[in-house]
């Protein structure tokens, strides 16, 4: 099982004056340590659940720039884009110059978005949940066509581009492209035809992400894709630490689901210190 460190929040103490250096030092070690991916979110406010607007939040791409010149071998990504944040052709261009600029470690995570607060308070446009599931399909065609040789038009119902150039391209052609979310009827299905990965959060435990992963592999049944071609991930709600004995007995359930990353926030003031245990103690009992 590969891990990754999902940084969530900046609400540490002192945040005022230590959030860069603190945010950094998490990322080096975590980079140096084995730590497979890195992602924040991709919020405008940080989540009512979690504080609300009164916490720190950053722009998720600056984030992740900043990140990738501090850090040498990690997978970084948003878990996940809104696809209302950003208009399609701008995304693809934003995340491709963070894939060339780390050197071919980017991936697109992307989702149909939710939080309607943070849309209103800085007046981004927030469209009814059916008309968000189309835009994020043309988004993902968007990004497909630009990074292939295509780069003529795209026509679609919500979005047209007159010329769909990237340059310079992905360090490896393209963004693998992670989609977040499990909803049966549209989520999984647009897994099935676009992504490169999935990521599913574990609420209901393994016997939950099994459900999801079944609904998952009817989808590629009925779009002739090959399941396994498929990479399945998760964001595990736990302490890896504070709970080993719990932590390896679920990622071998995962793991025997076909799940081979589980993402893991933080749950402490000293997220340095945190990731520190995390790849000494936790990471080689589920690596190899």
């Amino acid at each position: 099982m590969d891990l990754g460190i999902h940084y969530a929040s900046f609400s540490h103490p002192e945040w005022q004056t230590h959030l860069t250096d603190r945010l950094a030092e998490t990322a080096q070690i975590a980079d140096q340590g084995g730590i497979t991916l890195f992602t924040a979110m991709d919020h405008y406010f940080q989540m009512e659940m979690a504080g609300g607007p009164a916490e720190p939040m950053l722009e998720g791409y600056t984030t992740l720039g900043f990140v990738a010149g501090r850090t040498e071998r990690m997978n970084l990504s948003l878990l996940v884009t809104g696809v209302s944040y950003r208009r399609p052709g701008l995304l693809a261009k934003i995340v491709t110059t963070l894939d060339v600029l780390s050197r071919g470690r980017a991936w697109l995570g992307i989702g149909a978005a939710w939080y309607e607060r943070e849309h209103l308070g800085l007046g981004v446009p927030f469209a009814p949940v059916a008309e968000r599931f189309e835009r994020l399909e043309e988004t993902l065609r968007i990004c497909r066509q630009m990074w292939s040789d295509d780069d003529g038009p795209f026509e679609g119902e919500h979005y047209r581009l007159a010329e769909t150039i990237c340059v310079p391209p992905p360090v490896h052609g393209r963004v693998p492209i992670v989609i977040g979310g499990q909803g049966e009827r549209k989520t999984l299905r647009l897994v099935a035809q676009y992504a490169d990965a999935c990521n599913l959060f574990t609420g209901e435990g393994p016997d939950g992400v099994g459900r999801k992963l079944e609904v998952l592999r009817r989808h590629c049944d009925d779009v002739g894709r090959d399941d396994d071609e498929i990479r399945k991930t998760i964001l595990w709600f736990g302490d890896p630490v504070a709970e080993p004995e719990r932590f390896v007995r679920e990622m071998e359930q995962y793991a025997a689901l076909g799940v081979t990353l589980a993402s893991i926030m933080p749950p402490t003031d000293d997220p340095a210190g945190w990731t520190s245990d995390l790849v000494e103690k936790a990471l080689p009992r589920v690596s190899g």
